[in-house]
């Protein structure tokens, strides 16, 4: 199991300072990996408005700073963002770490009021399958081969996109995954089969009702957890490292508990630790020296 952290570019962290220190604090105490949000916008229209930093810039400044720890975004929504832009992004980042860049990607959650900007697109089906493409257009780009595209969404014109990742044969790539507990829903597995295709699952579990399940046990996520992992041994081919993410909070978690998440599949867990600045939104503190306690090895 690998254990890590997922900082908010937003609230007090809007300071990049903050942020990049938050990162080689992680890194010193032995956590694993740092993720940060990559989000255009998240607040409703009666809400103040929020502190952003950008992820991509303050990764970069990260991959400098630090020797170890992996880097990457949680998560990137695709359908926002032109595939090329992103391809370039995460190279850079990719061999400006030395090869410690993690990809996460999903179809975004836009708020109930519509998209935030104008071009955002906001029907799940559309988010869907321009995520598909995108996907797409980042493995041809990041070959290193003369590659081109023509999707309904996004085009590419014959090229050939240089330099590479480090990573080969692609920068690792966790996708969003929607696992069905009934039975009966398992042969529409559409984001499964999508997720199974690249590095790793973030799951999201959906119940008989068909609304996404955020109240499960420990011991209910857990056996979902087995059963995602079964069906993922069954179904994806090849014999290749594939990462299944839990996020969830640590500061309860004891050694036994963890290994009851690994024994159930999980292969990396990220702290759900930027809860700490819901509860101090002016004040970093809290969230440092939850930081700097370290995961439960």
């Amino acid at each position: 199991m690998r254990f890590g952290v997922t900082l908010p570019n937003g609230g007090y962290s809007g300071d990049p300072a903050t942020l990049i220190q938050f990162a080689v604090d992680a890194e010193e105490a032995g956590w694993d990996g740092v993720f940060l949000w990559d989000t255009p916008f998240a607040a409703a229209p009666d809400d103040p408005p929020p502190v952003l930093a950008d992820a991509w810039v303050l990764l970069s400044a990260i991959a400098d700073r630090t020797e170890r720890i992996r880097l990457g975004t949680m998560l990137t929504p695709l359908a926002w963002h032109r595939p090329w832009l992103i391809a370039r992004q995460a190279a850079t980042i990719d061999r400006l770490s030395g090869g410690r860049f993690t990809l996460s990607v999903g179809l975004g959650a836009p708020p109930d009021e519509g998209p935030w900007f104008g071009v955002d697109e906001f029907d799940r089906r559309t988010r869907a399958a321009m995520l598909d493409e995108a996907l797409a257009v980042l493995d041809g780009l990041w070959s290193g081969e003369s590659f081109a595209f023509e999707g309904d969404h996004f085009n590419v014109r014959e090229l050939t996109f240089l330099p590479t990742p480090v990573q080969r044969p692609r920068i690792p790539v966790w996708v969003v995954g929607a696992w069905p507990r009934d039975p009966a829903m398992w042969p529409r597995r559409k984001s499964m089969r999508r997720a199974i295709r690249y590095d790793g699952l973030l799951p999201n579990v959906f119940g008989a009702d068909g609304e996404m399940v955020f109240d499960a046990s420990p011991e209910e996520a857990r056996d979902d957890l087995r059963a995602m992992r079964d069906w993922i041994e069954r179904e994806r081919d090849g014999g290749e490292p594939y990462d299944i993410v839990v996020e969830r909070s640590l500061p309860d978690v004891d050694t036994a508990e963890v290994a009851r998440w690994e024994e159930a599949g999980a292969t990396w867990w990220l702290d759900d630790a930027w809860w700490e600045m819901w509860g101090a939104p002016d004040d970093p503190e809290p969230l440092r020296r939850r930081i700097l306690r370290g995961p439960p090895r």
